[in-house]
């Protein structure tokens, strides 16, 4: 699988009714939560991106109207130094979602063909064979019963700015950004490449990349939480138990219940 980031800076306007629209998916997505759990299905939304390129906003709109009790989001930072003195995925064996959950990655494992090769933070043998135990890694979670979903959250370097400015701009936002955002831009070229070849190794039909314009940020969300939905939809039976016969007498002798014409489209 391969992209090129380029074809991803169109940042063209969400020509839709946003709020609308955005409504509708939450919607969407909190019935496909509740297949999750009706069902006993477990799967794992990754993101990838660049600094400030909208991530979170992307999962605070995913997760609105989740029940909390059966969801996590992961932020992954820089490993600690019990978890440096184990292998590089030992930290996220633990995060893995249980039966009926959905794990949210903030950054995940590909860490270690992106940061950790550009900024030399492990030897170029160790992320040259990242990229085969991240792809047995993730086979093992699928043969597992497990869907995994993975986007990259892709903006230019002007977007990026604006954003880095926005966040200096902004007092209570301005916990998010740091030196590291800095280091990290000034080595664009060296993340594009790694980016480019973490796309070309690790994309596969089972666990595929897909890469979201997040230039236009109503747009990008809109993209973002309709592959989301869709990929989901794919994992987990979409149908609903009819009403326990029991609970319906109770509820009739209780007050007075009566069914109203099922509605299985809302």
């Amino acid at each position: 699988m391969t992209f090129d980031l380029a074809d991803y800076e169109k940042g063209a306007t969400y020509k839709g009714d946003y709020d609308a629209d955005l409504a509708a998916l939450q919607h969407r997505l909190a019935k496909i939560q509740v297949a999750h759990i009706l069902h006993d299905r477990r799967s794992v939304v990754l993101f990838e991106g660049w600094d400030a390129a909208g991530k979170g906003g992307i999962i605070k709109r995913m997760t609105a109207d989740w029940d909390p009790r059966y969801y996590q989001v992961h932020p992954i930072a820089a490993p600690t130094e019990i978890e440096r003195d184990h292998h590089f995925l030992w930290r996220f064996w633990t995060r893995l979602p249980a039966g009926r959950n959905i794990a949210i990655f903030d950054r995940s494992w590909y860490g270690r063909v992106l940061v950790e090769r550009v900024e030399g933070y492990c030897a170029k043998k160790d992320w040259k064979r990242a990229y085969d135990e991240i792809g047995a890694f993730e086979q093992q979670q699928v043969d597992a019963g497990a869907n995994i979903v993975k986007l990259f959250v892709h903006i230019t370097q002007d977007v990026q700015d604006e954003q880095l400015a926005q966040r200096l701009d902004t007092p209570w936002k301005r916990w998010k950004t740091g030196a590291e955002d800095y280091r990290n831009r000034a080595r664009r070229a060296d993340y594009l490449d790694a980016m480019h070849a973490m796309f070309k190794k690790t994309g596969t039909k089972q666990v595929p990349w897909h890469v979201i314009d997040n230039n236009n940020r109503k747009a990008g969300r809109i993209a973002a939480l309709t592959y989301v939905a869709d990929r989901l939809e794919q994992a987990v039976p979409m149908d609903f138990p009819e009403a326990d016969p029991a609970v319906v007498e109770l509820a009739r002798e209780a007050f007075g219940y009566r069914p109203v014409k099922s509605k299985k489209s809302s």
